[in-house]
């Protein structure tokens, strides 16, 4: 068969622009349409709505290949190496159909290799235009062509060639986004953002009674006359900080959504300082607690030898280095993190606003070594001090009382002092969601699981809601140091 086409048309890769006639060839036929239900992108990233169909072509033998179309709506054929990306079509573009004489659907010749991923894209002349179409290919052998879905599009932010692919790990902005009703009052959004504004606002006054409760019990300078006392003090600040810098990220995504009329220095400056301010408060309040682990470490340790007055003064300056060094490491997020903001144009000019980072691959790597240690490291430094304590104390009873083996001490240890390991495994494990969510891959889309990923997002932050039944409930000192400050402050009001 003698095709006797004249094709012409850029080339972007080799070899250049042919005319091939063919006197034996297979040839192949692929019928398609393009319907109200495809999927769209911006073929010349100036007009958008273009639907298209993206077909992986496959050859068995490495030789020129023609292809060409049939259809009565004016179709027009890309074909890309390795994937095609219909945020950016001008990324892996192989070859792009400019006509061919007086054809008015797309017709070229192309050199393939075997084992290479081909995508040929076959769309429109002009937007909004659907309808059936006929793909035939003429070459030297049988050519494969199967649909092709890419889950690229959740890896991105914005569309019309302008993008941004979106960084390792899932935050609030990318689980409620597509939930919230831009320009609609509160009540008129979903079901959805309702409960969850209701769940933040439990938390926010559950963390209120936490902290009130805490700070009720470790103002009492005896408690304080130790270290312990004095990083209790200041995790019962911490963990107020974080769930109302929790409540005011939740809100700040909420609003920032509903209204997009809230200038954009205002969401700037929210998008870069809040996230920092809320993982500093977070991982601060979770080393805090570590900090009493080891102290009461040092403490079994030390035993009559323990100084008071330098544990008092350690403590104020472990404090202080601490929120250095938390700040230090987190510092590259505000410094990364920016505002993108895009309009488009359908019946109505429409603002989406992006809060996001733009991490290299090292700060990214980085990024998730820190999280990953903030997050995991005082879990397991409160593991090994209450190990230390278990064996430590029965060590030393075992000295004193010798009627018992140091098996038999360390069961009665352990009976004694199982809430030291029972609660960094909770707060492990209540921890593991963030941790799950922040390393999770940038192409997953969180509303194909919504529910769960807001689950998981809320049951992170509840460690910050539990310093006072962690620590005060078990503790039979604590416990009735609040006892006597709760009824001190009531004859304090009653007065």
């Amino acid at each position: 068969m003698n095709l006797g086409y004249c094709f012409y048309f850029h080339h972007v890769g080799s070899p250049s622009v042919i005319q091939t006639p063919y006197s034996s060839v297979v040839q192949s036929n692929y019928s398609l349409q393009l319907i109200t239900d495809s999927k769209t992108y911006s073929r010349d990233c100036r007009k958008s709505n273009y639907y298209y169909q993206a077909i992986r072509v496959k050859v068995m033998e490495t030789g020129y290949y023609a292809l060409s179309s049939s259809s009565s709506i004016h179709t027009f054929g890309d074909i890309y190496e390795d994937d095609f990306n219909p945020m950016n079509p001008f990324e892996n573009l192989l070859l792009q159909d400019y006509r061919s004489c007086s054809y008015e659907d797309f017709k070229f010749i192309v050199y393939l290799h075997t084992g290479i991923k081909y995508i040929l894209v076959v769309t429109t002349s002009s937007p909004n235009m659907t309808g059936n179409f006929s793909i035939l290919t003429y070459g030297p052998n049988n050519i494969t062509l199967d649909p092709y879905t890419q889950s690229l599009t959740s890896c991105f932010i914005g569309q019309k060639c302008q993008f941004y692919k979106k960084s390792i790990g899932i935050i609030l902005d990318d689980i409620l986004r597509d939930e919230i009703r831009p320009n609609m009052t509160f009540t008129d959004q979903t079901i959805l953002v309702k409960i969850v504004a209701a769940l933040t606002m439990i938390m926010f006054i559950g963390g209120l009674i936490n902290s009130t409760l805490s700070l009720l019990t470790f103002k009492n300078k005896d408690l304080r006359q130790v270290g312990c006392g004095i990083y209790l003090l200041a995790s019962s600040v911490t963990s107020f900080l974080t769930l109302s810098m929790f409540t005011v990220k939740f809100w700040f995504v909420i609003l920032t959504q509903m209204d997009l009329s809230i200038r954009p220095s205002v969401i700037r400056g929210g998008c870069i300082s809040i996230e920092p301010l809320l993982k500093l408060c977070l991982y601060l309040d979770a080393w805090l607690n570590a900090c009493v682990a080891i102290e009461r470490a040092i403490l079994v340790f030390k035993g009559i030898k323990f100084n008071k007055q330098k544990s008092q003064r350690i403590a104020r300056w472990i404090i202080l280095i601490l929120t250095l060094c938390v700040m230090g490491s987190i510092i590259h997020e505000p410094i990364h993190r920016e505002l993108y903001e895009m309009k488009t144009e359908t019946n109505r000019v429409n603002i989406d606003r992006w809060c996001i980072t733009r991490y290299s691959l090292s700060v990214q790597q980085y990024n998730t070594i820190i999280l990953f240690f903030h997050l995991v490291a005082p879990c397991i430094v409160n593991l090994c001090s209450a190990l230390f304590i278990i064996f430590g104390s029965a060590l030393q009873r075992s000295t004193a009382q010798t009627r018992q083996t140091l098996r038999e001490h360390v069961y009665n240890q352990f009976n004694e002092h199982r809430q030291l390991l029972i609660s960094p495994i909770i707060l492990l494990i209540l921890s593991l969601p963030r941790l799950i969510m922040s390393m999770l891959s940038e192409c997953v889309n969180p509303s194909n699981h919504r529910l769960l990923f807001i689950i998981g997002y809320f049951i992170s932050y509840t460690p910050s809601m539990l310093i006072f039944i962690v620590f005060v409930l078990p503790s039979a000192l604590y416990r009735k140091t609040f006892q006597e400050s709760f009824k001190r402050w009531r004859r304090q009001i009653h007065r």
